[in-house]
């Protein structure tokens, strides 16, 4: 007998048998156990999925390598070496210094909020699974079901509330004419919408425009949403990474907060502290009384339980282990602040290139706005021409991100847009 056959619990026993059995089958014994497939299974070899024909692919996703920060480096080194971490899982609700600091983070150290134990915070899977899991508990218990998105907007934004069991209707958001935001447009289709309605707020550095509101109009946005108890639910995935300040970046949902009123939040650490791949994100929910934010908080476990269970644990931990620590939370803020810069820095670098070249048209909306992308103006012609001749590659909408910019390629791009346009027009 083989040396793997000699275990001598009554289980092996009988597994041992079982395949000495079969072994030895007799042809009658083998015509018994024969699989046999059915015609409407597919035949002649076809997949009964030969119907399936094949999705686009993702336009935005592959864009290059992210920088892996120093203080998250470090802060991964700590966890390795801390032996006492064991691979359990977390709670549904996640990791419970994560969600405390995520929530002082966004909402300020002195939140009332926090202070009052108005806050429920769960961890999510990045920003992607936050605002899925928002949306499936507003069409749960949400008396409206009507969601109001940024026109343009994320293109993921559509498809998660579509599929959270949300009705998606937009708001006029971004003029092409001035290339900034459409602020009347803005208002009078918030103004028009039905009374409760759940309204998508782009915290900061608008997706894909790079136009935000300025403080006056956020709190003319404000007034209106309260006086209309229209719902906001802020998609905050830039927070530091578009000014390189984490408090102004959060300013917008902070006045949201500061009235006493109740809205969704949720957080991204993909951009901010470069942890893309572990999908580290958190849905907030800012409630009226302490006891209907642990009521919420019962139910938010409800949706997440079937989705993925419970959430991961190493990216969470980073965040937390970067949170906690005053001198890592310093470290952090730098390396954020350099990152914030290096963007703004190369906004000015395109714009001066552009006026250097005379090419035609007025470019100052490039450093107008703000954040990871910017609404160049171009068409599609323009673009497909700067592919073609350029080797230049864009989202058809002329959407370029202005982080895979550098010193020594921006004369490029500047070329292939002053050529874009001076013979594309």
């Amino acid at each position: 007998m083989r040396p793997e056959m000699t275990s001598s619990s009554p289980t092996d026993r009988r597994l041992n048998a079982l395949v000495r059995h079969l072994a030895t089958a007799s042809p009658v014994m083998e015509s018994q156990t024969t699989v046999t497939f059915s015609p409407t299974a597919g035949s002649h070899g076809d997949s009964v999925f030969s119907h399936v024909v094949r999705a686009p692919e993702d336009p935005i996703l592959g864009e290059g390598k992210p920088l892996v920060l120093n203080v998250v480096r470090k802060a991964e080194q700590m966890l390795v070496n801390d032996r006492s971490r064991v691979k359990e899982y977390l709670p549904i609700v996640g990791l419970a210094d994560f969600n405390k600091l995520s929530a002082k983070l966004i909402f300020g150290a002195d939140s009332p909020a926090i202070r009052e134990n108005r806050v429920t915070t769960v961890q999510c899977l990045s920003g992607t699974g936050s605002l899925r899991v928002g949306g499936e508990f507003l069409a749960r218990h949400y008396h409206q079901r009507t969601i109001y998105i940024p026109q343009p907007t994320w293109g993921n934004h559509p498809k998660i509330f579509t599929l959270s069991g949300l009705s998606v209707k937009t708001y006029r958001y971004y003029d092409p004419a001035t290339r900034g935001l459409n602020f009347r447009g803005l208002m009078e289709d918030l103004g028009s919408a039905p009374s409760g309605a759940i309204v998508l707020l782009h915290a900061c550095a608008h997706n894909p425009t790079g136009v935000d509101p300025t403080l006056q109009q956020w709190e003319q946005i404000r007034q209106l949403m309260r006086s209309k108890a229209l719902l906001p639910f802020f998609d905050s995935a830039y927070q530091g990474f578009a000014s390189g300040n984490l408090d102004i970046d959060a300013q917008s949902i902070r006045m949201f907060v500061a009235d006493g009123g109740e809205c969704f939040v949720a957080q991204s650490y993909a951009k901010n502290m470069g942890l893309y791949g572990e999908r580290v994100g958190a849905l907030s929910v800012v409630c009226r009384t302490a006891d209907v934010a642990s009521r919420v908080e019962s139910q938010l476990k409800l949706v997440t339980r079937p989705m993925f269970s419970n959430p991961p644990i190493h990216g969470a931990s980073i965040v937390a282990t970067i949170l906690k620590d005053r001198n890592m939370y310093n470290e952090w803020t730098i390396e954020l602040k350099a990152m914030a810069d290096r963007i703004i820095s190369m906004r000015k670098e395109l714009f001066d290139a552009l006026r250097a070249r005379g090419t035609p048209g007025d470019w100052s909306h490039i450093i107008k706005q703000i954040g990871m992308f910017t609404f160049t103006g171009l068409n599609k012609e323009q673009v497909a021409f700067m592919t073609r001749e350029y080797h230049i590659y864009m989202t058809s909408d002329g959407r370029i991100s202005m982080a895979g910019l550098s010193s020594k390629t921006v004369p490029h791009l500047a070329d292939a847009i002053h050529a874009a346009v001076t013979r594309m027009s």
